[in-house]
């Protein structure tokens, strides 16, 4: 048997196919060890020609044609029954994966006995997802947001999906890759995560081919959105475990309508029209414990949603879309060759204040100021005012399309404000090792933005990392000091903290000694030492204020 087959359903996919062959016929896995499997889905170009001389020149590829059944789902389905491999690698004809995926994902797999296991994605569609935080040898649904990724693009047993009759629905299915996970994730006894290397690279087609030609009619959309429920509750037990599987539909799908900024684009009978499919969506699929689940604000969204409330819908939808994030960035510097971030961030409303919470009778209630005037809505409580939050600065590899994270996350907390108000503050000092941010290794040449992930009372911002306001003088001079320090580490690495462009946006600039320059034509040379903080000597008084960097030409590796 072979170790590993990688499916991949073909329609239409012209010079895509040798833009995606190098990495799947070149893997470190070794070709006789692993196959390539193509279903040609009845393509109309010239996808056969390409296949066949793919397949002529590399004994590891086999080509299957059918008549076109519509979507990715049948394909896949003969593919898993076709695979010779033990365990199967879904890859899109437009995408691509690391040159040594199957072999990091079938050690892994064997060495935790894994139904599924999948590695860290990156690409142009691809934001910061959470559970790529960290690596997980071994978990499932009953302690991991294992839902937080609902892309097909995974490593199955291929005996577990057969034993299970797990398959993709076939013809034109809506959320066939939600469907095809509703009912894998609860079945399967371990997965794996791997967290600390991407193996996985969505590429965006330049002529759109990656997405759906037309949108569906919310009608037929929500009738897959229910078969999803459907088979989560199918194949789990009720109780928490289930809530938590069925949380990310309703926040997601059944929730989107009645959210900004849909709830604010559509009116008259195009809003009423969404409005009345999600809401019976939800009295009919949903158990209490889903909704009643979710922070304040999602809580009280659905609250309105199933009392029927259109109208309070909305004017939430108003008054969450003008909240903004208030962030505070201190004193940033090096230390013992990391980056120090001190940041401190609150949620404002639409008049500036801070989104306060007030204490009563024992219990904490959302800021009355807030809710006054929302239809139906006369007081909220919060039951939990850090149920699902989270704020983590990181960091975007703008070369490679892949997001890593600082170490410490925000630390939530509550603030007084006057008498019984109090806010939730996130605070911490984040730290940037450029040796060990990327999964543990270091940070490879390029351009680094730093960004803010948050989540409070259940709205998401995630904002750049800029420098203070220009009327706090002695804050900015103290967080642009960064600008002067470098870190250099072994392997060689140069580093410059950089605060630019139009809003002074915190940056990182990674190169080999003697690739950086910094303004003014001045160009630093510097061997690597022993991870140290390391001043610019003698050219620190020159720099000009603030430093304006870049990375030479040929500093980043190419693909």
């Amino acid at each position: 048997m072979l170790k590993a087959s990688i499916v991949v359903p073909i329609y239409n996919a012209g010079e895509y196919i040798e833009r995606c062959a190098p990495s799947l016929v070149g893997q470190s896995l070794g070709p006789d060890a692993y196959e390539v499997i193509y279903v040609n889905d009845g393509s109309t170009d010239d996808s056969a020609k390409r296949l066949d001389e793919l397949a002529e020149k590399y004994p590891h590829v086999r080509v299957y044609a059918q008549e076109n059944s519509g979507w990715p789902g049948k394909p896949r389905n003969v593919g898993v029954r076709m695979a010779r491999g033990e365990y199967v690698q879904f890859v899109d004809q437009d995408d691509e994966i690391a040159g040594d995926a199957l072999e990091r994902l079938y050690d892994m797999a064997v060495r935790n006995d894994s139904d599924i296991v999948f590695g860290k994605t990156r690409g142009h569609m691809q934001g910061p997802v959470p559970i790529f935080r960290h690596t997980r040898e071994k978990c499932g649904v009953a302690d991991a947001d294992l839902f937080d990724t609902l892309t097909p693009h995974k490593m199955f047993r291929r005996q577990f999906l057969l034993d299970n009759g797990i398959e993709f629905p076939e013809g034109r299915v809506r959320l066939e890759d939600q469907l095809f996970l509703a009912r894998a994730y609860p079945k399967a006894k371990n997965v794996s995560i791997l967290g600390d290397v991407p193996t996985y690279h969505w590429r965006r087609r330049d002529d759109g081919g990656n997405n759906s030609s037309r949108p569906p009619k919310p009608e037929d959309y929500y009738t897959h959105v229910r078969n999803v429920v459907r088979a989560i509750k199918e194949n789990s037990e009720p109780g928490e475990v289930q809530d938590r599987m069925l949380r990310r539909s309703y926040r997601v799908e059944v929730l989107r309508p009645v959210t900004e900024p849909r709830a604010l684009q559509r009116t008259g009978e195009q809003l009423e029209r969404y409005f009345k499919i999600v809401r019976d969506l939800v009295l009919a699929e949903f158990p209490p414990g889903v909704g009643a689940g979710f922070p304040a604000i999602n809580a009280l969204r659905a609250h309105l949603l199933e009392q029927s409330n259109l109208d309070g819908l909305v004017e939430l939808a108003r008054r969450t879309k003008a909240m903004k994030l208030h962030v505070e960035v201190g004193a940033t510097s090096w230390r013992r060759g990391k980056l120090h971030i001190p940041v401190k961030a609150w949620q404002l409303r639409r008049d500036g204040k801070p989104l306060a919470l007030v204490r009563r009778d024992g219990k904490l209630m959302l800021d009355p100021e807030f809710i006054d005037g929302v239809p139906g809505v006369t007081e909220w409580e919060v039951k939990d005012p850090f149920l699902a939050m989270r704020g983590s600065v990181l960091l975007r590899d703008t070369e490679r399309l892949v997001w890593w994270f600082a170490e410490n996350d925000l630390e939530p907390r509550l603030e007084p404000l006057d008498g019984d108000r109090v806010h939730v503050v996130m605070e911490s000092e984040a730290v940037i090792d450029p040796m060990e941010a990327a999964g543990g290794q270091p940070l490879e040449s390029g351009r680094y933005e730093i960004w803010l992930d948050t989540q409070v009372h259940g709205i998401g911002r995630r904002p750049r990392l800029t420098l203070p306001g220009r009327t706090d003088r002695k804050a900015r001079v103290q967080a642009a000091r960064c600008n002067r320090k470098l870190a250099v580490g072994k392997p060689r690495r140069l580093v410059v903290a950089h605060w630019g462009g139009k809003d002074e946006q915190l940056e990182l600039l990674v190169a080999a000694p003697q690739r950086i320059r910094l303004g003014r034509g001045i160009a630093l040379r510097l061997a690597a030492d022993d991870r140290v903080r390391t001043s610019v000597k003698g050219m620190v008084g020159k720099l000009p204020s603030p430093v304006r960097a870049r990375v030479l030409p040929g500093a980043g590796s190419k693909r």
